[in-house]
């Protein structure tokens, strides 16, 4: 294996060796904590821009299969891993273009990120200057202020499902493959529109779903104002970044996590029942608390925004992901529910 370094924008180097594909890539370093769901974390659009660390020490024992995929693509820049398992793994991330390092001393990274929180980095292969790749490093533009969607939105409408009780319209904004089969399993007809699309052109859906994607939510005017135009005039429900956009256009705030939300156990608080939900989370921003109108849920770990219900605009939303693949599934009946609940309705 030929030697590999993750170069992080304050000067930490963490070296190991190559894996994936070789080269370099620059990216947000970032990590997750889910002990499974390799694949699913690195086709996610969500981490498009990224550098992902997994927190588990074993990465990529129990193969790879296509079926696993939540995109077409690989959107995750590099995967930092503390031991990587393969050939299977290790040759999918050659095949996909993903820079790949293993023997990294991950543990000493995540507490590093947590310590000065998620910061510009590049993963590199080979002989490599230091300095240089530190000063290209700090060239890069900032994940804050970031509008990502276009970058992985479909850019035309497409029939995902076509037979159903009820139409779903899904805005795109780097949905995931596992939201638009849960849809369809649930008994849903669904149409998948660009992030662009108006307001006029899914109004007369039976619901409108605004998906995951990446980036900050802030500079997404165009995003919220569509939203603005349409609530009320159909049911809708935002899944993370949707959930950002529709506190966005209710009046709330959004800010930049120190380090995000990421793994499969984040614990989140339902105020309606007071039970607790184990979910699975992706976002680096989140909505802030303080106006406590229409909040459902709220995050157990820093007490952030995780869902919103506003029944007299039909529009409800999760910042944890209800869809969750490979698990955990203790939210999956958001989107059941949200979809039975348009059947009665229709």
């Amino acid at each position: 294996m030929n030697a590999g370094a993750l170069v992080l924008e304050d000067g930490t180097v963490f070296e190991g060796q190559s894996v994936g594909a070789e080269g370099f890539t620059f990216g947000e370093a970032v990590f997750t904590t889910s002990m499974s769901g390799y694949q699913e974390v690195a086709t996610d659009p969500s981490f498009e821009g990224q550098i992902v660390c997994f927190t588990a020490p074993m990465i990529g024992n129990y193969g790879v299969d296509d079926t696993r995929n939540e995109s077409r693509r690989a959107h995750a820049r590099a995967v930092v891993m503390r031991d990587a398992r393969g050939p299977e793994w290790t040759d999918w991330l050659h095949e996909r273009g993903v820079v790949g390092l293993t023997g990294i001393d991950t543990r000493s990274l995540v507490l590093h990120l947590r310590e000065r929180g998620a910061m510009r980095a590049a993963a590199v292969t080979g002989d490599t200057s230091t300095e240089e790749v530190l000063t290209a490093v700090r060239s890069q533009p900032e994940m804050a202020g970031a509008a990502l969607v276009a970058g992985v939105s479909s850019s035309e409408q497409y029939t995902y499902a076509a037979e159903g009780t009820v139409r779903v319209a899904v805005v795109d904004y780097g949905c995931k493959r596992s939201i638009l089969r849960r849809l369809a399993l649930n008994g849903a007809a669904v149409d998948v529109f660009p992030h662009d699309v108006d307001a006029d052109s899914v109004a007369a859906y039976h619901g409108v779903l605004l998906s995951p994607g990446p980036g900050d939510p802030e500079p997404l005017t165009d995003e919220t104002r569509m939203l603005e135009q349409l609530l009320g005039r159909t049911p809708v429900l935002g899944v993370c970044l949707g959930h950002q956009l529709l506190a966005l256009a209710t009046g709330k705030q959004t800010f930049k996590l120190p380090f995000g939300h990421r793994g499969a156990n984040h614990p989140v608080l339902d105020h309606r029942s007071r039970r607790v939900l184990v979910t699975a989370q992706n976002h680096g921003f989140a909505v802030a608390a303080g106006d406590e109108s229409g909040v459902t849920h709220s995050s157990l770990y820093d007490g952030t925004v995780e869902g919103l219900d506003y029944p007299e605009l039909r529009a409800r939303s999760a910042q944890f992901h209800p869809e969750a693949a490979p698990g955990p599934h203790d939210a999956a009946s958001i989107i059941s529910k949200w979809v039975e609940e348009l059947k009665h309705a229709a």
